[in-house]
């Protein structure tokens, strides 16, 4: 079946590029001994300087030094780093000032500010947060799934630590203004943290341009293996060490070095290029196009133009995502929807909820997400079926349409 199937939940996971096993394979066979500082053994001073290469190919991406990317196992540890290692900087700040008895504002500081419709990387560790006794704001969205930089400046008080949100939203695509957003905490004096998984090769994204002090990355949606992120921490932000253990990672994150996963998430990055970029802008232009233009009632999540250019997301009004997914599935389709019962948690998508939707419209939305091995004859073939599927649908829907 698998040869003749059209994978189109690259959100969630890329295929592995062969060029990245490759690389990835000298690693576990060759290059496989524990890095080394200069005065150990050659196996592990040579394993020392492919981990460096790596994390300097990163570092290069985003315009930074190597000395500022510590590896993780992925955007899910990346974003707890970031914001329990600085809120525990902050916390631990506080408690030597209260010993010394030291007289300053800073003291009552414990408040965090993200969005409603974070990935749950960031949402349930702000969540997290607020069980601990820290204060966190989720600022509301537009229908599109924008912050209001106006809402974002009030909500900022002297009790604020960190500011988190998303570059580029998990399910509709959506691409915040990281600039504006960036200026707004810089000026205010509070931290800002990014989760850019969704949109790290594949958008321009440079803190030489972006005043952003954490930014966390994922090599799982770039064709690269799961397993493996990183996270970019500008020099001189607060952080405590997180995962204890040994002193691997600047001594910020213990534990023993993945480097055939720090090995493929660089040769990810370095096979990414524009024209891919365009190619999967057209095709998803393409595909939103034929959908909306072909099957009524339907509704794009996300802002039409400013999404990443592999994300499109739509609600299929009278009918279930997850029945769509399934007959999908079956005419050799794989594609996600934010319908409850198809997910692990009995709750709609918060995403969809959160850019004004109702239940029904949660439950049926529809997720295709494109990578490098789809093709334009795929959206075509993807677009028919769905207008066939909904068509047969509706037509034993108890929800109002036949």
């Amino acid at each position: 079946m698998l040869n003749n199937y059209t994978y189109l939940d690259n959100a969630s996971m890329t295929r592995l590029d062969e060029r990245v096993l490759e690389e990835m394979q000298k690693c576990f066979f060759e290059n496989y001994a524990i890095p080394t500082s200069e005065s150990g053994y050659s196996m592990g001073i040579e394993s020392r300087e492919i981990l460096d290469n790596s994390r300097k190919i990163i570092a290069d991406t985003l315009g930074t030094s190597k000395q500022e990317i510590i590896f993780t196992s992925g955007n899910t540890e990346s974003s707890n780093i970031a914001l329990k290692g600085t809120l525990m900087a902050w916390t631990q700040r506080k408690k030597r000032e209260n010993e010394n008895n030291l007289n300053t504002e800073d003291k009552i500081k414990n408040h965090v500010i993200t969005s409603s419709i974070e990935d749950f990387s960031v949402l349930n560790t702000s969540k997290s947060l607020e069980k601990l006794g820290f204060q966190v704001k989720f600022l509301d969205v537009d229908p599109d799934g924008f912050i209001d930089p106006e809402d974002l400046k009030n909500s900022i008080t002297n009790e604020t630590i960190i500011v988190s949100i998303q570059h580029a939203n998990q399910e509709i695509g959506t691409v915040q203004d990281l600039e504006t957003i960036g200026k707004i905490c810089k000026e205010k004096g509070v931290l800002f943290h990014t989760d850019a998984t969704h949109s790290f090769t594949r958008l321009p994204l440079n803190i030489n341009k972006t005043p952003v002090d954490l930014i966390s990355i994922s090599a799982h949606t770039i064709h690269g293996p799961a397993g493996i992120g990183a996270l970019y921490i500008r020099k001189g932000t607060p952080l405590l060490k997180w995962m204890d253990g040994g002193f691997q990672e600047f001594n910020l994150r213990g534990g023993t070095e993945n480097i055939p996963g720090a090995v493929g998430f660089a040769k990810a990055i370095q096979l990414v290029n524009e024209d891919e970029n365009q190619r999967l802008l057209k095709m998803r232009d393409h595909l939103i196009d034929r959908i909306l233009n072909e099957v009524p009632k339907t509704i794009l999540n996300g802002h039409p133009t400013n999404r990443t250019p592999q994300n499109v997301n739509i609600t299929f009004e009278y009918v279930e995502g997850e029945s769509i997914t399934l007959h999908l599935d079956m005419r050799g389709f794989g594609v996600s929807t934010g319908s409850a019962c198809f997910s692990r948690s009995l709750d709609p998508s918060h995403v969809i909820l959160g850019i004004g939707g109702n239940p029904e419209r949660a439950h049926g939305s529809v997720r295709l997400t494109l990578g490098r091995f789809n093709t334009m004859e795929e959206m075509d073939a993807v677009a028919d079926a769905l207008a066939q599927v909904v068509e047969n649908l509706r037509k034993i829907s108890p929800l109002g349409m036949k």
